[in-house]
């Protein structure tokens, strides 16, 4: 097995681009990974894609031809679906293929494209990462699915709405000096208390954004970095996937997400390093009780102690453990195919130093990124190191 580098990084801004193709949001997501690189494009050997709703949203599928063209490389090219968990799983498969050495160079990361479209018919198109005969088809929204979760949460171990509007408050806060982000701008806890709910207990700031973006990473062979006089100091040294119950109402526990925990495990014993050895974290955080659960599944914190830790100041920017410093998909945005390879982005500049809240992790050297599909059915966990 060889070390994987992330040899460079490329994200669009996220946000609202309803008048831009996906095609074009790639190509400018990659551009940028291999200006940050130093990669020649001729040396990229494979493609992993990641998106979800293409097919409804631009009526596009067979996307991973189109997007290499668009990124400029000419390699085999496959698409990865896995809902919100997309973009996640095709870098899984990037940093594998590249760790067993059946590649030096991999474009991984992934898109979406969704403002194009009225808020109901995004909404019908994300509903299709649910099971359509036990949930869809009974009216079961993603907003109530999470807030199902967060009342079993508060009902197995207590906790509160004002402990959810901290998260809110804190990945705001984050999002401020990030480029990037959707919603640079700062809400209160007192903000997210008073807004409008959406499902209860959720309000209006407990959920992500619709989002338009991608993200793009050429991940390397350590051989292939020393080879190329390439600066690449961070490596991806663990991965792991899991997969639960579609349907909430076949799962054993709703205060719980398996699927993460297999993941994590996974991944640690993949990196040989543990949950008291993360530094700092961008998890999935499409509503904010996600945010608790996930901390919880990494073993962050214990089972029935992550709903404090954003109101306690643990993993605000000045925390012990900071989480989303990117702002998470609750203000950065989740533009859904390219979530996965946007928290990987974030992390590798902030473990770089080269992020604008990099100064609140100066001496970070581990991180890990959490990706989430649907009511977290799949999940997928990655492990960051400073490698040098």
């Amino acid at each position: 097995m060889t070390e994987v580098r992330v040899a460079g990084v490329g994200l669009t801004p996220f946000g609202s681009h309803p008048e831009r193709t996906g095609r074009d949001l790639f190509g400018e997501a990659a551009l940028r990974a291999f200006e940050d690189a130093g990669v020649d494009r001729a040396d990229v050997q494979e493609l992993n894609y990641g998106n979800f709703m293409g097919a409804l949203a631009e009526h596009q599928g067979h996307q991973a031809p189109l997007m290499a063209e668009a990124a400029g490389v000419r390699c085999p090219a496959t698409r990865y679906e896995s809902a919100c968990a997309s973009a996640g799983v095709a870098v899984r498969e990037a940093v594998r293929t590249v760790a067993t050495g059946d590649a030096d160079v991999v474009l991984a990361g992934g898109m979406e494209r969704m403002t194009n479209l009225p808020t109901a018919e995004v909404t019908e198109g994300l509903a299709i990462a649910a099971d359509d005969l036990f949930e869809v088809r009974s009216g079961v929204t993603f907003p109530g699915a999470y807030a199902l979760m967060a009342n079993a949460y508060f009902d197995a171990y207590g906790g509160s709405r004002e402990d959810l509007a901290h998260v809110a408050s804190k990945n705001h806060a984050n999002a401020v000096p990030n480029e990037y982000a959707q919603y640079r701008k700062e809400v209160s806890v007192a903000e997210a208390m008073d807004a409008p709910p959406v499902a209860a207990p959720l309000h209006l700031y407990d959920a992500c954004p619709i989002t338009d973006g991608a993200s793009a990473l050429v991940l390397v062979s350590a051989e292939y970095a020393e080879r190329n006089d390439l600066d690449a100091p961070v490596a991806v040294t663990g991965t792991g996937q899991g997969t639960d119950r579609m349907a909430l109402g076949d799962r054993d526990r709703l205060a719980r997400t398996p699927a993460a925990d297999d993941a994590a495990d996974a991944a640690y014993a993949d990196a040989g390093v543990g949950a008291s050895d993360v530094d700092v974290a961008e998890v999935h955080d499409c509503f904010t009780i996600a945010e608790v659960l996930a901390l919880e599944s990494l073993g962050l914190f214990e089972p029935g102690e992550g709903i404090s830790a954003a109101r306690e100041g643990v993993t605000t920017a000045d925390g012990d453990l900071p989480v989303n410093l990117s702002g998470g998909l609750k203000a950065k945005g989740h533009p859904v195919g390219a979530t996965g390879g946007s928290q990987i982005a974030e992390l590798t500049r902030l473990l770089r130093g080269d992020h604008p809240n990099s100064e609140h992790v100066p001496d970070a050297e581990v991180g890990v990124a959490h990706n989430a599909g649907g009511t977290v059915a799949s999940a997928v966990v990655h492990v960051l190191e400073v490698a040098e």
